[in-house]
C-alpha cells in the first residue's frame, strides 16, 4: 500500500496537556475528556464536523461504558452518522490510530478520518473475571493499569526488567542514562520558552479543565503537569530501582492522563482544511516490529528499519527523530544501533519528560515532530516507540513546500 496521496492538514492537530497521575484529570472520564476537547478544536479550526466520514478512538484502559466504542465520542464532537473502531496497541496506539486512519483514506473508503486517542491511567479499573470452576466459584481481579505494568502475560516479569535487559545488551551504564535525562529535560525546555511558545503550536494554552459533568470549569493547567526537575547532583543520588541494576527511578517516565486529535485525508481536502496551505504534511511509510522476549526497548530499531526501508530512505536522510522513550535506555539504544545521534533526538520534548498516558503518548509525539519539521523548513522525520509485547510500531512523517 502506498501513502503518497495521503496528508495531514497542517494544523489541523492538538492534544491537551498531560497531566501527572492522580492529578488534574483523574476524575474526568477519558472518552468524554476526549470529545469535548476535539469539539472545541476542531470549532477554533472552523472543521466542520460534517466534513468526516470516518473515525477512530485509541485507548487502551477501560471507562465506564468502554464497550460502545468510538461512535459514542464521534456522536458528542456531531459525527451523528459516522462510525468506525477501537484500537488498543498499548504504548503504539497512537501510531496504530494513525495508520488505520491513512489506509481507510489509501484505500479510498474514506475522504476525511478524524483521529483521536485518549486515556487516563489515575484510578484504572480493577476487574473482576468470574470462573465458575474455580475453587469455590472464585475467579481472578487486576489492576488493570498497574498489575500490567509489572507482570507480562508471557515471561511475567516487569517492563522495567525489560530496560535492564537491553542495557546489559548495550553496556549502558546509569551515568550514560542521567546524561540522556538531563539532555531531554534541555530540550523540553525549549518547548517553554517565549510562553511555551512551541507548544501553543497545537495546544490551547492555558487549559480549562472541566468538572466532571463538563459543565462549568474546575480548574486551570498553565502546561504540563508532574515535570520532574531533575539535576545532576540529584541524580547522581539516586539508587537503580533492580538491585545490581542501572535504571533509576530518574531514567524513566510516569502515568498520566490525556488525549490528542489529528486530521487524516486527501491532499486535495489538505489544502481547504490546513492552517497554512503551502506546507504539506505527507505520510511516507509505516513499520512495525517485534523484538525477543523482555527485550522491549529495542522493538523500534527493527521497526524504523521498515518504514526507511519502505519509502526507500536511510537514517542520514532524517532531519528529526522523536521517540515514546519510557526509559531512556530506549533513546540510546536506539542511537547505537542506527547511528543518529543521541544528542539530536527529541527536540522540544519527548514522554520521559512530559510523562506516559499510553494511548495519544505516540501521536502526541507525531504531533511534535510535524512543527519540528515545519520550524526546520520541512524534511523527513521519524517517530518510533516501543510497546508491551516487546513490540513497536514507526511512522515517517515529510513536511515540505506544496
Amino acid at each position: 500500500m502506498t501513502y503518497e496521496t495521503v496528508e495531514i492538514p497542517y494544523g489541523a492537530y492538538w492534544s491537551t496537556p498531560f497531566a501527572k497521575w492522580q492529578g488534574s484529570f483523574q476524575h474526568l472520564h477519558s472518552m468524554k475528556l476526549a470529545a469535548h476537547v476535539a469539539k472545541a478544536e476542531l470549532a477554533r479550526r472552523e472543521i466542520a464536523p460534517e466534513v468526516f466520514d470516518f473515525g477512530v478512538l485509541g485507548m487502551t484502559i477501560g471507562q465506564f461504558q468502554s464497550f460502545m466504542g468510538a461512535p459514542w465520542p464521534l456522536y458528542e464532537i456531531g459525527l451523528k452518522s459516522v462510525t468506525g473502531p477501537t484500537i488498543s496497541q498499548v504504548c503504539a496506539t497512537g501510531v496504530r490510530v494513525l495508520f488505520t486512519s491513512a489506509a481507510e483514506i489509501a484505500m479510498g473508503d474514506a475522504q476525511v478520518a478524524l483521529t483521536l486517542a485518549a486515556d487516563r491511567t489515575s484510578n484504572g479499573p480493577h476487574i473482576y473475571y468470574p470462573a465458575p470452576g474455580g475453587p469455590g466459584g472464585t475467579g481472578s481481579s487486576e489492576d488493570q493499569v498497574l498489575y500490567n505494568f509489572s507482570h507480562d502475560p508471557i515471561g511475567d516479569h516487569s517492563m522495567l526488567v525489560t530496560a535492564e535487559n537491553v542495557a546489559r545488551k548495550y553496556g549502558i551504564t546509569t551515568p550514560e542514562l542521567h546524561e540522556v535525562v538531563l539532555r531531554r529535560h534541555a530540550q523540553y525546555q525549549d518547548a517553554l520558552a517565549n510562553d511555551r511558545a512551541f507548544q501553543r503550536r497545537y495546544m490551547t494554552l492555558p487549559f480549562e479543565v472541566p468538572k466532571p459533568n463538563f459543565k462549568g470549569v474546575a480548574s486551570v493547567m498553565e502546561g504540563d503537569e508532574g515535570i520532574f526537575g531533575s539535576t545532576a547532583e540529584g541524580l547522581a543520588k539516586l539508587k537503580p530501582v533492580l538491585p545490581d541494576g542501572v535504571v533509576t527511578f530518574g531514567a524513566q517516565t510516569f502515568p498520566a492522563d490525556g488525549n490528542c486529535g489529528l486530521v487524516v485525508t486527501h491532499a486535495d481536502r489538505a489544502k481547504e482544511l490546513s492552517k497554512d496551505p503551502s506546507i504539506r504534511v505527507r505520510i511516507r511509510a509505516f513499520g512495525q516490529s517485534r523484538a525477543d522476549l523482555g527485550y522491549m526497548p529495542e522493538a523500534p530499531v527493527g521497526a524504523c528499519k521498515k518504514a526507511l526501508d519502505r519509502a526507500g530512505v536511510s537514517i542520514s536522510d532524517l532531519k528529526a527523530v522523536k521517540s515514546h522513550n519510557p526509559f531512556a535506555v530506549n533513546d540510546v539504544a536506539f542511537s547505537r544501533a542506527t547511528g543518529f545521534p543521541l544528542d539530536k533526538m527529541n527536540n522540544y520534548g519527548s514522554s520521559l519528560i512530559w510523562g506516559h498516558p499510553q494511548g495519544p503518548t505516540g501521536l502526541r509525539g507525531v504531533i511534535e515532530l510535524i512543527e519540528e519539521l515545519a520550524l526546520a523548513g520541512g524534511g523527513l522525520g521519524l517517530f518510533q516507540g516501543c510497546a508491551a509485547g516487546d513490540s513497536s510500531m514507526a511512522v515517517l512523517i515529510e513536511v515540505d513546500d506544496r
